[in-house]
């Protein structure tokens, strides 16, 4: 069995390495991707799949016109409603596509 200060060492081992290559900004987006259906609710998630994040530019694939209009509207509180779960400006803008 692992000591706490062995697993507090392999943690700051890992965001060491993760900070190194440059990939802190990659998982942000990630997880931003992971989160979609969680921060954008059932209903919404139904419709609107989040698919690619870069820049700070999330793109969604939407299943129709309808719920593409309705979408832009919404766009700003979905953009708060991110980057408040991650306590940070990830997301700048979302394309509805």
């Amino acid at each position: 069995m692992l000591r706490k200060s062995k697993i507090k060492k392999l943690d700051a081992a890992i965001r060491e390495v993760i900070k190194e290559y440059g990939l802190e900004e990659k998982l942000k987006e990630t997880s931003v991707l992971t989160s979609w259906d969680e921060i954008v609710g059932e209903r919404i998630a139904q419709v609107a799949k989040a698919k690619k994040i870069k820049n700070g530019k999330l793109n969604v694939s939407v299943e129709n016109p309808v719920w593409r209009n309705e979408l832009i509207f919404l766009k700003k509180e979905i953009i708060e409603k991110i980057n408040k779960k991650f306590k940070e400006e990830i997301v700048k803008e979302i394309i509805f596509r």
